[in-house]
This record gives C-alpha cells, structure tokens and sequence, in this order.
C-alpha cells in the first residue's frame, strides 16, 4: 500500500467510525440531550462536529506515523483500546442514557489515551503531539460528562439487570434484618 492509501485508510477508519457514530445519534441530541441540565460554558452542539473531525483526522495521522515507524503492537494496541471507548461513549451517553457507564467510560478512556500519548512518544514524538488536542478535548469532555451526571440524577439508572439483582440483593439484605429483629424481640 502507497503512503498516501496507507496515511489516507489510518485516517478513515477513525473519521468514518466517528461520523457513523454520530451520524445515529442526531435524534437524541435533538430530543433527550436538548432537554438535559447542562451547564452554561457546554459549547454549542454545532461546534463538536467539526472539532471531532480534526481531532480523529489527527488521531489517523499519529497512529500511520507510528505504524510506519515500526511502533509494534503496545502503542498500537492501546490506540485501538482508547479508539473503541471513544467510540462506546456515544452510544452509552445518547442512545442508551447511560450517563454513569459514559462518566465511567470516559474516565477510562482518559487513562487509556494518556498511556497511549506516552507510548506514541516513544516511537514519534510528533505522534504524541497531534493526540494532545484530542486528550485535551476528551478531558474536557470528561468535565461536562461529570457536571451532567451531576446536575441529572434522575437519569443515573442501571441496566434492567442489574437493577433486578440490586433490588433482589436488597430484599434478601432486608429479610436478614427482619429476621434478626424478630429474634431479638
């Protein structure tokens, strides 16, 4: 494969995921989202379009300088992990309005991609630069995800299932109790 097919595929497969994403998510962010207590330094929804554009073209040049620079399977393993918990994020967050499993995910992808900076540097220093944006992006993206979850409790609910087992736990928890208080009256 020519180097521009080669640095052209790295930066689709991040651009075209992205968009894909969020592509499905529109009628979410007009609906749900719109409706959300959001705080009033939140950006304006039309500004994250052309933000995550550069962001995932730069994040396609920084793994090709990698991959042709001999970067081997760490660096590129851990962009490939911090490359799909960004990607979950959109759906935990507008499809399934799941705001603690998208906190949870987004803070994992910030441990995720700083590790990755930090390999990526290792093999081309200039690879590690074009994701500062993107981690300084995301980390603030982690802040608005956490000030939503904040200032929405009622939308912090758990999967159908694991409420099920909460909620069996804490019936089994309270005929203990009920138990012990019978035996000590």
């Amino acid at each position: 494969m020519g180097q521009a097919l080669s640095v052209a595929a790295a930066i689709a497969l991040p651009l075209g995921a992205g968009i894909g994403m969020s592509v499905g998510m529109q009628k979410q962010v007009k609906g749900w989202y719109k409706h959300l207590k959001k705080p009033s330094w939140q950006p304006p929804n039309w500004l994250f379009g052309p933000v995550w554009t550069a962001l995932y073209a730069m994040m396609g040049v920084a793994s090709w300088l990698v991959w042709q620079n001999g970067g081997g399977a760490v660096p590129l393993s851990l962009y490939a992990v911090q490359l799909a918990l960004n990607l979950a994020w959109t759906p935990l967050f507008f499809k399934e309005h799941q705001l603690t499993y998208a906190l949870a995910d987004i803070t994992v992808l910030l441990g995720v991609l700083t590790a990755t900076v930090v390999e990526f540097n290792k093999v081309s220093p200039q690879a590690a630069y074009l994701l500062l944006p993107y981690l300084g992006w995301s980390t603030f993206a982690a802040v608005l995800t956490l000030d939503i979850w904040k200032r929405n409790p009622k939308e912090r609910r758990m999967p159908k299932a694991w409420q099920r087992a909460a909620d069996k736990l804490k019936d089994q928890l309270g005929s203990v109790n009920g138990d012990e208080a019978s035996t000590t009256s």
